[in-house]
């Protein structure tokens, strides 16, 4: 008897990304504005400690914190971690450390990147300064990175990572010409995904143009997709049951924005995203819906799939040419 080959593991890699926009308030403002004049600032605290990066409320009292101070672009590791292969658009291009660096004047550390040439040059200690990027525009990428002191300058031995520090420290009323209001920080998360079993049977199904569920023993509830275990009863879910092809819009959103990661699925604005629920399934996925007027999609619509060039997953749904799903139907899946 030949043994069973294994089944396909599936392998996809995915990009999350948002790059979230916020404004700053004074602290935040002058703190980075700052760092575009090559100036770093703290922020006294009640106890008489100086905050790098600086908050505009004290962690232990929660009152209102003003009082600006600048510190030494020079400081010391207070820990530190090497990291052999550099991901994209993090600070340095060659391997560097990440480290944690108490700024002379200030009583917490601050988090960048040192340039060193191996991990047997960092140590805990070590005397570092700031490298200013070559253009600055009010960022902590204002910050190239740190590089070691001169060689002759000694260790800090036991360093605490944070408490007061007895370095002058200077008042700084935070003005500066131009001010920076606002920032636009990207977060982005590249990974490679893998589905267990339900998702992997599931996505096998969709290349056969075939939606299958997942039954709870419990509730009797039909997952689609399902998640190999029943969100409601928390139990394992294995009997696996065909659903739609047609279903019912529940609810939807009109897209105007074109956002950057839909540039290459040439969708023009508006259009509609939906929750549909298809025939015989207990919960609502989402689908774009397309051969209608944006203005002429509502709920109780029914629709079927339109199936990508390929045929390995629906590109969107159209209607049916139905008439429109009574909504004590579907008022369930809200």
């Amino acid at each position: 008897m030949t043994a069973a080959s294994p089944p396909e593991v599936l392998r996809a890699p995915l990009i999350v990304e948002f790059p979230f926009t916020r404004s700053l308030g004074p602290v935040q403002s002058a703190f980075l504005t700052g760092l575009r004049e090559r100036v770093v600032l703290g922020v006294k605290t009640s106890d008489g400690s100086v905050m790098v990066p600086p908050v505009e409320y004290d962690p232990a009292t929660a009152e209102e914190l003003r009082e600006l101070v600048e510190v030494a672009p020079t400081g010391t590791v207070t820990t530190f971690a090497w990291n052999g292969h550099p991901r994209p658009n993090q600070p340095l291009g060659t391997p560097f450390a990440w480290v944690l660096v108490r700024l002379d004047g200030a009583g917490t550390a601050l988090l960048h990147a040192l340039d060193a040439p191996g991990p047997d040059a960092v140590r805990t200690g070590m005397r570092v300064r700031i490298r200013w990027a070559a253009e600055r525009t009010g960022s902590i990428t204002d910050i190239a990175c740190f590089e070691p002191c001169e060689p002759d300058e000694p260790d800090v031995p036991d360093v605490p990572a944070e408490g007061p520090q007895a370095t002058t420290t200077t008042p700084h009323d935070g003005a500066f010409a131009e001010p920076v209001t606002g920032i636009v920080a990207p977060a982005r998360l590249d990974y490679t995904y893998s589905p267990g079993r339900a998702q992997t049977a599931y996505l096998g199904a969709l290349a056969e143009h075939r939606t299958v569920g997942e039954r709870c023993p419990s509730c009797r509830k039909v997952y689609v997709p399902p998640r190999g275990a029943c969100p409601t009863c928390g139990v394992a879910t294995t009997d696996r049951v065909e659903v739609g092809p047609r279903g019912t819009v529940t609810t939807f959103c009109i897209v105007n924005i074109k956002a950057a990661h839909t540039a290459n699925l040439d969708l023009e604005v508006p259009y509609v995203y939906a929750h549909i629920a298809l025939d015989g399934a207990d919960l609502a996925l989402h689908g774009r819906i397309g051969g209608i007027p944006y203005d002429r999609v509502r709920m109780g619509l029914r629709v079927e799939p339109v199936w990508t060039e390929g045929g390995r997953y629906p590109d969107h749904y159209r209607p049916t040419g139905e008439p429109d799903a009574e909504y004590d139907t579907y008022k369930e899946l809200l």
